[in-house]
């Protein structure tokens, strides 16, 4: 629980309008996020290497969009007849014609739970 906590101030209550609009656009801007969302980690972490993995990962996963991908490759699961074309899924993952409020909460979803499996990982066994 002190995890998932952790988790929603990193994110959601230190991070500004200026990384969450820039993250995705420059390395700055998703290594200040990173940083400031890693900080609060410091509570519990276990280890430095466990501190640098929740740090770095969050890093890559919100600086190039990385859910997006995990989103995609899901969608193969399932009959063919339901894949669609990268060109066609790249904003979230999710086909573009996925109402954008739905595929844009779902791609939330998907990176916090991805974000909360790394730290948990890190945590647990760093």
């Amino acid at each position: 629980m002190v995890q998932l906590i952790l988790h929603l101030i990193g994110d959601y209550l230190l991070q500004s309008d200026w990384m969450a609009l820039n993250k995705t656009k420059c390395s700055k801007a998703a290594a200040v996020h990173a940083i400031t969302y890693s900080l609060p980690f410091l509570i519990i972490c276990p280890s430095l290497n466990a501190f640098l993995v929740i740090c770095i990962t969050h890093f890559f996963i919100d600086r190039y969009r990385l859910a997006r991908y995990v989103v995609f490759a899901k969608s193969k699961i399932g009959p063919k007849r339901y894949w669609h074309k990268w060109e066609d899924c790249k904003d979230t993952g999710y086909h573009k014609e996925v109402p954008e409020y739905l595929s844009a909460w779902l791609l939330i979803a998907c990176d916090n739970t991805i974000h909360l499996l790394i730290n948990w990982f890190a945590l647990t066994y760093l």
